[in-house]
């Protein structure tokens, strides 16, 4: 080996490398002249043949070769990864100036819109928004609401028990209980929220929308929940809409009563949405049955009060 045979793979390497069209290329190029089979790595590898004398000299001019050649091959890759990344940038540029596409925006889901409208008009009332938990446990969903255990009142409600003490609530009507523990009169509060019930068929599912009211103080009469109620139905179903209230049974207001209107679809005349009887059924409703002013500390010779609760997608 002479150190014009070094001198000569140089050259060749240089014309090699500069003519190179893509990184693959020169990447083949490097393995061929600096892997470690590679032309440069092999003259390196016969050093030991070389005279003793001589050695300083063609080692220098490999080394120097060496690092040329890795030097146009760092620059040539450089190179072309610049060129991919500038071509790939282009293919995926945005043009600002292309008109956008439309999406379609979502609207409020019809149970929320109804929800809200009948909250609206309890605030404008002067109640406000109370909320419990949806596990609650059979004290508070039950026997607080003057359903002792055990009792066929409680056939009114099937229910979703998670444990023999705890249950997915079947109506809000708890949130009365917990916020009377908290609170003394005077009270005016609504308690929108789901409930849970084992309901299936085509007017009734497992899971629904409920909204519980409540008012409590000293003299709250039956005129009072009539007077409410009627301001509510003549809001949401309109001024002329007739209002009727029935003698019913709840086990936590005495007396109770189921509150009607008049059919707004066929105004009264008769049709399937009513059964054919001109009226439809919209709430319950009563005065707060003594038993559970006991059972939350209330003196039930001092205060009365009235509760109702309605199913917002019926």
């Amino acid at each position: 080996m002479t150190i014009e045979d070094v001198l000569s793979i140089k050259n060749l390497a240089d014309e090699e490398i500069k003519k190179t069209g893509d990184l693959k290329s020169v990447q083949a190029l490097r393995i061929k002249y600096l892997g470690k089979k590679g032309v440069l790595t092999a003259k390196i590898n016969s050093l030991g043949a070389i005279p003793k004398e001589d050695r300083p000299e063609y080692g220098r001019v490999i080394n120097e070769t060496k690092d040329y050649v890795e030097s146009l091959i760092k620059q040539q890759e450089e190179f072309f990864k610049a060129s991919e990344l500038e071509n790939l940038l282009k293919a995926n540029r945005i043009d600002v100036t292309v008109p956008g596409f439309f999406i379609p925006h979502g609207y409020q889901h019809p149970t929320s819109r109804v929800l809200d409208e009948i909250v609206d008009v309890f605030l404008s009332l002067g109640f406000r928004i109370e909320e419990g938990p949806e596990v609650e446990s059979d004290y508070y969903n039950f026997e607080a609401l003057n359903f002792p255990k055990d009792h066929p009142a409680r056939d009114m409600q099937d229910t979703f028990y998670v444990t023999d003490d705890v249950v997915l609530r079947t109506h809000t009507s708890p949130v009365q209980v917990r916020v009377m523990e908290k609170n003394k009169p005077p009270l005016r509060v609504i308690a929108p929220g789901k409930v849970y019930r084992c309901d299936a068929d085509v007017s009734h599912t497992p899971m629904f929308q409920q909204i519980e009211g409540f008012m409590v103080d000293e003299h709250i009469s039956m005129s009072d929940l009539k007077g409410v109620l009627e301001i509510f139905a003549h809001a949401v179903f309109g001024a002329s809409t007739p209002v009727r209230f029935r003698p019913s049974f709840f086990p936590f207001t005495e007396p109770s009563a189921e509150v009607d209107i008049g059919c707004v679809i066929c105004g009264g005349t008769g049709c399937r949405v009513c059964k054919n009887s001109g009226w439809v059924e919209i709430l319950g409703a009563g005065m707060i049955n003594p038993r559970v002013f006991e059972m939350v500390g209330y003196d039930p010779e001092l205060y009365t009060g009235f509760a109702f609760g309605m199913g917002v997608e019926s």
